[in-house]
């Protein structure tokens, strides 16, 4: 089994790869991950949806909604121990530019503030580490496994703004997950017009069944300015005959559906 992931390694999608058995191959970006599954370089891919405190990563629902017919496997929701990465000869007085994925920056924004320095974003908090084992005025923000991987010295431990800094990944891969009995199905939607009462009227069909949705978010169409999408996620299994009653019976009202996955659900959500 050889698994994806948005590298390279040292980055948290790593370690929430690391949860899965099989052989972990980087990539540099998330369409790279999707691109490798889509034509089977790997049998699996993991990537970042999901920030409880930036919220839902872009690129990753474009993707799903408008570029690949692969599905979603599974969920990995792990928690963010975010850690400011310095150069051994350095002191952290010396720091006067903190690099990292645009992520982690926002996830640490009061930190940063407090510190007055200023901040570069990269492709990953790993390239970050790359970039100051050689800058004595330049700190990165990243896990522990970096600071080791790349002879760092972490000069501030759990400096985002939250405690309860959690990220959720999915697992993407060409069918999804057969039901278990505690599953969950994403998809996203697009309202055949704009007029009043049209999404709660969709909604209104989840509700009827006693179906609990347990996300909903809305993005540009990409079509023209004003018009969204909705990613809606909901308890239970795309076989479960009540769930496919009501995607039935949404068809007709909408004008664009699609079944991202459906999955095992974790933890209480």
């Amino acid at each position: 089994m050889k698994i994806g992931f948005f590298g390279p390694a040292g980055t948290f999608t790593e370690e929430a790869a690391s949860t899965l058995e099989g052989d972990l191959v980087p990539y540099d970006t998330i369409p790279e991950v999707f691109q490798a599954v889509h034509m089977k370089e790997v049998d699996l891919g993991v990537v970042p949806i999901e920030n409880s405190i930036e919220g839902s990563v872009g690129v990753t629902l474009d993707l799903l909604a408008h570029q690949y017919l692969l599905k979603i496997k599974g969920e990995i929701t792990i928690p963010i121990s975010l850690n400011l990465l310095i150069n051994p000869d350095a002191e952290l007085e010396d720091v006067e530019v903190v690099y990292s994925h645009y992520q982690p920056l926002s996830q640490c924004r009061m930190f940063l503030e407090r510190m007055g320095v200023r901040t570069q974003a990269t492709r990953s908090t790993v390239e970050a580490s790359e970039i100051i084992k050689n800058e004595k005025n330049g700190a990165a923000i990243g896990t522990r496994r970096a600071a080791s991987l790349y002879g760092l010295k972490i000069a501030a431990e759990n400096i985002q703004d939250h405690a309860n800094n959690m990220t959720r990944f999915v697992v993407i891969d060409h069918d999804d997950h057969a039901p278990t009995g505690k599953d969950k199905t994403s998809v996203v939607l697009c309202l055949s017009d704009d007029r009043p009462g049209g999404l709660y009227e969709i909604l209104g069909e989840f509700a009827s069944e006693n179906i609990n949705l347990t996300k909903i978010e809305s993005r540009p169409s990409k079509e023209k300015l004003g018009r969204y999408i909705f990613f809606v996620d909901l308890e239970g299994h795309r076989k479960d005959i009540k769930i496919m009653n009501v995607i039935n019976m949404i068809r007709s009202k909408v004008g664009y559906i699609k079944i991202l996955g459906s999955y095992p659900q974790e933890g209480d959500d």
